[in-house]
C-alpha cells in the first residue's frame, strides 16, 4: 500500500484552523485547488514556506494600500466580512501578480514570533547554571532576544496555574496541557546577549516594520496587538544583532562570553531552514567549543506535524548529552511540559 501523499497546503490550512485563523485556513484551501496560485511561489528562496510568502505578500500590500474587496476580509485593516475570502483573493492576486511575485522572489519568512518566549522562559530557567550568555541563531527582528521582559500567563482549563511578571508591560497567555507545571522560579541572570542573522529586520525601517506585521494572521488581531508591544519594548533595549551566516559568526560570539558565564545557544524554528550539512556543521562548532568549556544549547524547532519539541542540550569535554523539556505550538499558544 502506498504512503498517502503530503499535502502541505491541507496541512496548513488544519493547522490555521487549530490555531484560529479561519480566514487562512480558507485561503490555504483555494490554494490547494488552484494551480495558478501554487505556482506563485515557484521561485521563492530556498526553505521559504509558501503559505507564509503568498499570504504575507498579500497582506503587505492590502497594509500599503492596496484597495480592493479582499480588505473587507482583513480585520486588522478594518474589515468586518466573515465569509468566503477566496474568490476576493483569487482575484487580488491575479491583480497585483506582478508586485507579489517580487515580494516572493525577495523576501523571507524572519517571523517574530514572541509567544515563543513562553516556552523559553522555563528553557532558561534549566539551563542556568551560572549567569547566561545568550546568542540567538536567527533572531530576526531580535524579540525573543527579550524574552525576560515579558510576563507570562499559563493557563489550565480556563483558569491561571502560573505566572511570570504579572506587571511587566506585555505578558504572554500560553495553554499548558499535561500535568505538570513548568519551572516559573526566578529569572536567570543574564551576562550578556547578541544575535546572529542573516536576514536582520530593521525596526527603524518601515518596510521592514511592516512585512514582519504583515507576516502575522490579519484575523489575530492579538497577535498584532502584541507584536507591536513587543516592538516598543525592544525599542529601549535593543540588544546588539551581527548580520551575516550564523554558523561563521557564531565561534567569535562565542568566544566573547565572560569565562564566568554560562554559554546558552538557542534558537526557536530557525534551524530547520538549514541544510543537513549545516545542522552537522552547527553541531560540529558546539562540540569543538565544549573541548574548552561547557556549552549548553536551547532548540525549539518542528519535530512533527503541528509540534515542536523543547531540548535541552549540553557539550562538555567532547560529549553530548540531550533531553526533551517540552513539547509546544510553533507559535507557543501551547505548552506540554515533560522534564
Amino acid at each position: 500500500m502506498s504512503e498517502k501523499k503530503f499535502d502541505y497546503w491541507q496541512f496548513f490550512a488544519d493547522d490555521a484552523r487549530r490555531t484560529g485563523s479561519e480566514l487562512y485556513a480558507r485561503l490555504a484551501e483555494g490554494v490547494r485547488d488552484d494551480e495558478a496560485l501554487r505556482a506563485m511561489t515557484a521561485n521563492a528562496r530556498p526553505g521559504q514556506p509558501p503559505a507564509n510568502l503568498l499570504f504575507g505578500a498579500v497582506h503587505f500590500l492590502l497594509m500599503h494600500g492596496a484597495q480592493h474587496p479582499l480588505r473587507e476580509f482583513y480585520a486588522d485593516l478594518g474589515g468586518t466580512d466573515s465569509g468566503d475570502a477566496f474568490p476576493a483573493f483569487r482575484d487580488f492576486c491575479h491583480t497585483h501578480r506582478d508586485a507579489l511575485l517580487a515580494l516572493i522572489d525577495t523576501r523571507v519568512t524572519n517571523t517574530n514570533e514572541v509567544g515563543r518566549s513562553a516556552i523559553l522562559h522555563p528553557g532558561f530557567r534549566v539551563a542556568a547554571e551560572a549567569p547566561l550568555y545568550l546568542i540567538e541563531i536567527g533572531p530576526s527582528a531580535g524579540l525573543n532576544m527579550i524574552w525576560d521582559s515579558y510576563g507570562i500567563r499559563y493557563r489550565k482549563e480556563g483558569r491561571t496555574a502560573a505566572v511570570i511578571a504579572p506587571d511587566a508591560p506585555l505578558v504572554i497567555d500560553c495553554e499548558l496541557k499535561g500535568e505538570k507545571i513548568p519551572p516559573t522560579g526566578q529569572t536567570p541572570k543574564i551576562a550578556g546577549r547578541v544575535g546572529l542573522e542573516l536576514n536582520p529586520v530593521d525596526l527603524a525601517h518601515r518596510d521592514d516594520r511592516d512585512w514582519l506585521r504583515a507576516l502575522m494572521w490579519p484575523d489575530q488581531i492579538s497577535r498584532l496587538d502584541r507584536l507591536d508591544k513587543a516592538i516598543a519594548l525592544f525599542e529601549k533595549s535593543k540588544p546588539e544583532i551581527r548580520a551575516g551566516d550564523a554558523l561563521a559568526l557564531l565561534p567569535e560570539a562565542m568566544a566573547d562570553a565572560p569565562q564566568d558565564a554560562a554559554i546558552c545557544v538557542y534558537h526557536t524554528i530557525a534551524v530547520y531552514q538549514f541544510s543537513t550539512q549545516m545542522k552537522e556543521t552547527l553541531d560540529d562548532i558546539l562540540t569543538v567549543a565544549g573541548l574548552r568549556r561547557p556549552v549548553t544549547r536551547l532548540s525549539f524547532e518542528m519535530e512533527e506535524l503541528h509540534v515542536c519539541e523543547l531540548k535541552l542540550i549540553r557539550y562538555r569535554d567532547g560529549t553530548k548529552q540531550e533531553r526533551v523539556l517540552a513539547t509546544a505550538h510553533p507559535h507557543g499558544t501551547w505548552l506540554e511540559w515533560t522534564a
